[in-house]
C-alpha cells in the first residue's frame, strides 16, 4: 500500500544527507589511500577490493545512525502501515481511549516528548506489547485484561515508550541492514527497510541492554507522571509467575531476563525513594476491563 509519495519520504532518509556524508567518506578514503601509498608494507597486505566491499556498509552506518526526528517518524509511519496489515487493530472505542489517554499522559514526562506518538490497541488475548520507531506503540487487549490497575498498564506503555526514546529499533535496523547487505551507494531499498522494521516490531527480541534501558526510562517516566512506581515490577512479576506455571505469555519471548529486571527495578525504587501511588484503584479497573476481554 505504499504510494510514490511514501517511497519518496523514505528516500529522503538517505538523499537529504548523502552529500554531507559523502564528503566525510571521501576524506576518510583519501586519508586511507594516502596512508597505504606511503607505507610499502601496507600496500602488499591491503586489498583495495576489500575497501570497496565495506564502503557501502560504512555509509549505511552513518545514514541510519543520524536520521532526524522527522525522518524517523516518516519511516515509522510506513512500518506502522504494514503492521496494521499483519495484526488486528481493535475497534473497541473505550479500549483505544484508555490506552491513548494513558499514553498521552506519559508523553510530556518521557525522554522524547517532541515527537508525535500514536497508541494502538491490538485485538489479541495474548499478553504482549511492542513498539516501533517514530512514536508508534501497540498494546494487546490481553495486556489490558491482565493488568491489575491503570498504573500497571501505564508501566507497560512507559516501557515501550522507553524503547522509542532509546532509539533501540533504529540501532537494530542499522545492524540488520548491514548484515543483510542492503546498503548501496545510491541508498537503501525502501521495501526491505520497512520489512526489517516490521520484523523487529513483531517477531524479533530486543537485546538485554535495550530491555534494561527501556525499564529504566519507563520507570522514570511513570513516576514523573505520578503513577505508582511499584506497578512496573508488580506487572513483571505476573509475567514471571505465568512463566513458572508453564504458560509463559508471548510477552516474555521478547522481554528476556524478567527476574533480573524485577530486582533491578525494585532496587531503583528503593534507592531513589520512589513513593508515587497514582493509578492503583484495582477494584474499579478490574470491574471494567477483566470481563471485557476475557
Amino acid at each position: 500500500m505504499k504510494t510514490s509519495i511514501a517511497k519518496l519520504s523514505i528516500s529522503k532518509l538517505i538523499g537529504s544527507r548523502l552529500q554531507h556524508y559523502w564528503k566525510f567518506v571521501t576524506v576518510c578514503l583519501m586519508s586511507l589511500l594516502l596512508a597505504v601509498t606511503l607505507n610499502p608494507f601496507a600496500v602488499k597486505a591491503f586489498d583495495l577490493s576489500d575497501l570497496f566491499r565495506v564502503l557501502p556498509s560504512a555509509i549505511q552506518i552513518i545514514q541510519l545512525s543520524s536520521i532526524g526526528d522527522n525522518d524517523e517518524v516518516a519511516l515509522g509511519r510506513q512500518i506502522d502501515g504494514q503492521i496494521q496489515q499483519e495484526v488486528r487493530i481493535s475497534r473497541d472505542p473505550a479500549a483505544n481511549a484508555l490506552v491513548s489517554r494513558l499514553g498521552q499522559i506519559l508523553v510530556p514526562t518521557s525522554d522524547r516528548p517532541n515527537i508525535p506518538y500514536t497508541f494502538r490497541v491490538v485485538d489479541d488475548k495474548n499478553l504482549n506489547a511492542f513498539a516501533t520507531m517514530g512514536g508508534f506503540v501497540y498494546i494487546n487487549t490481553g495486556t489490558i485484561a491482565a493488568s491489575d490497575n491503570v498504573a500497571q498498564l501505564a508501566s507497560v506503555i512507559g516501557h515501550e515508550m522507553g524503547h522509542i526514546a532509546g532509539r533501540h529499533a533504529l540501532e537494530q535496523m542499522k545492524q540488520m541492514a548491514i548484515a543483510q547487505g542492503i546498503a548501496t551507494i545510491a541508498g537503501v531499498a525502501d521495501d526491505r527497510l520497512v520489512g526489517i522494521g516490521v520484523n523487529l516490531a513483531l517477531r524479533l527480541p530486543n537485546s538485554r541492554e535495550a530491555e534494561f534501558d527501556a525499564d529504566r526510562r519507563g520507570l522514570i517516566n511513570i513516576t514523573r507522571a505520578g503513577f505508582a512506581a511499584r506497578a512496573m515490577p508488580a506487572f513483571m512479576q505476573k509475567l514471571a509467575s505465568a512463566s513458572n506455571g508453564g504458560g509463559a505469555p508471548s510477552f516474555l519471548s521478547t522481554h528476556p531476563a524478567t527476574g533480573e529486571r524485577i530486582s533491578a527495578l525494585n532496587q531503583a525504587i528503593q534507592e531513589n525513594n520512589l513513593n508515587t501511588s497514582g493509578g492503583l484503584n484495582d477494584a474499579e479497573y478490574q470491574r471494567i476491563w477483566r470481563s471485557r476481554f476475557r
